[in-house]
């Protein structure tokens, strides 16, 4: 692996900006009651939850895998976040209200409240596992290597245990509260850094994208056909659904907002903020196609980028705000992760347990979290690059679970036996893929497949639902979308000034959203 030298400079500027997120996050944490530790007692402004949003998805997976596969197959890689931005103002406008109504902990606990406590219990268990050994390690992973560019002596283990101790010693003590104010400085950093880095990457390779933009080169398409094998969009939209509107690690920074309106405009807040990573994540790692040629492995594209445009001093700063990223995911996964298993299990198995010793669980709960994480991380780099891993694991399990929260939202007769009849068949179904995908599918990309597992959910559990009891009123109330609760709100929003109207906005985004399909197709 290669290395690079760093300056005293830079390092200090480092460490002194660790240092400083560890005593922000402390200071700023609430753990006086569970209310208080998981949710920040509900009480964030929408700019609040819009940055910690942004924050929190900017995970290794975008930040490393994405810059990587730009580099690697192009701008295509784009269209994830594309399709996500689309996805942000369908869960404002349909589901955020609901989960704010129905005042859940937990996404899971949203399921047990329309279905059963059975769908609740898998959901968590497969949010747990994934966030461990997906999100937590393949953060600490990604931080890993960046180190390891500076430090290659070092010992891969240590530096991601060093990690995993310094995103815990302010989330486990403070919980979301302590989390979401460190977001706050880090997604601040995150942005400057990365137009800094952008700024350079122009200006010794700006060319090279003028080139290929002018010449109308594949790489700077969005829009490929379904055989092309980079990124086939079709999947796209329904990752977009599970990773926004069902990730307990985002929507726990939605459910701390103090409305519902308060919410839906910090997640447009956070879309148009996620539409700048094509020109400093996406754009950026194109441009090294020519200024790094021949890289081995694409996911040291973003980091070769750091250490070899940014001079010294801006250096410190740029590593400072490629630590936000992966520091700010691990925090976000650590406390999200604590709360499922307190939540959807501990509270069920200790009933009379008061709201301190659901604190104490949670803290625990972190400890052993992080730890495992940290255990987990060093065997990632057996997947080749980090985007694939994640995505490909992800396209196997989400599905049925999407399918189970449009189902339920969206039709009032399916009933908890069909929903899950629908998520175990779809677990069996996924775990058959992983060992005879070549068999069924021969060479179909992963992404090509989600939709074909989706309609496969969709018609189990839709089916199953009619062999048993429609669901009472009690499973369908702030569970359900309503048309009359749609235009009540829409006549109500009238009034508001335009600014404040969250409806003008998520307008303004899809209007957005289209142009750079149509310019970059």
């Amino acid at each position: 692996m290669e290395s690079f030298s760093i300056g005293t400079i830079d390092i200090v500027i480092v460490v002194v900006y660790l240092l400083f997120i560890i005593w922000w996050g402390v200071k700023n944490g609430k753990s006086s009651d569970a209310q208080s530790y998981f949710l920040a007692g509900r009480s964030m402004p929408w700019w609040v939850v819009g940055l910690s949003l942004f924050a929190a998805s900017i995970s290794s997976t975008t930040l490393i895998g994405q810059s990587g596969d730009a580099y690697d197959t192009g701008l295509a890689v784009f269209n994830y976040n594309l399709t996500g931005i689309v996805v942000m103002v369908f869960f404002a406008v349909f589901l955020l209200p609901l989960y704010i109504r129905s005042k859940v902990f937990t996404i899971p606990e949203f399921l047990e409240k329309r279905f059963d406590k059975r769908s609740r219990y898998y959901f968590s268990a497969i949010c747990i596992i994934g966030n461990i050994f997906l999100d937590a390690a393949g953060a600490l992973y990604a931080a890993a290597l960046i180190i390891k560019l500076v430090l290659p002596e070092a010992d891969l283990q240590m530096i991601i245990i060093v990690f995993a101790i310094i995103a815990a010693s302010y989330t486990i003590p403070g919980g979301l509260s302590s989390a979401i104010n460190a977001e706050l400085i880090q997604a601040v950093v995150l942005i400057l850094g990365s137009v800094l880095l952008t700024y350079f990457c122009f200006q010794q390779g700006g060319s090279y994208f003028y080139h290929l933009f002018e010449n109308d080169d594949i790489l700077v398409k969005l829009i490929r056909p379904l055989s092309d094998n980079a990124t086939p969009w079709l999947g796209m939209p329904i990752l977009g659904i599970y990773f926004w509107a069902n990730n307990q690690t985002l929507v726990q920074r939605v459910l701390s907002a103090r409305t519902i309106d308060e919410g839906r405009r910090g997640v447009i807040f956070t879309g148009f903020l996620t539409m700048s990573t094509l020109f400093i994540i996406a754009i950026p790692g194109l441009i090294a196609r020519d200024l790094f040629p021949g890289l081995d492995k694409p996911d040291m594209v973003y980091p070769n980028m750091v250490m070899q445009l940014m001079p010294v001093g801006l250096l410190g700063i740029m590593l400072a705000a490629l630590l936000s990223a992966l520091t700010s995911t691990i925090s976000a996964i650590l406390n999200s992760t604590s709360t499922l298993f307190t939540m959807d299990f501990y509270a069920k198995f200790n009933k009379h347990a008061d709201t301190k010793k659901l604190v104490l669980v949670g803290k625990i709960a972190s400890c052993v979290i992080i730890l495992l994480a940290a255990l987990w991380a060093p065997q990632i780099g057996k997947f080749g690059s980090l985007l694939k891993y994640y995505q490909e694991m992800l396209s196997y399990i989400s599905p049925p679970i999407v399918a189970a929260f449009l189902l339920g939202i969206f039709n009032k007769r399916v009933n908890g036996d069909g929903a899950f009849m629908g998520l175990i068949l779809g677990l069996v179904v996924a775990v058959l893929l992983l060992f005879f995908k070549n068999t069924v599918f021969g060479d179909l990309h992963f992404l090509l497949m989600v939709p074909f597992l989706l309609i496969f959910s969709i018609m189990v559990i839709y089916v199953s639902s009619f062999f048993y009891a429609a669901p009472g009123k009690d499973k369908l109330t702030d569970t359900t979308f309503s048309f009359s609760d749609l235009k009540e709100e829409y006549v109500t929003l009238k009034t508001v000034v335009w600014y404040k109207n969250y409806q003008v906005w998520a307008g303004v985004l899809l209007v957005l959203s289209a142009l750079i399909w149509i310019i970059f197709q």
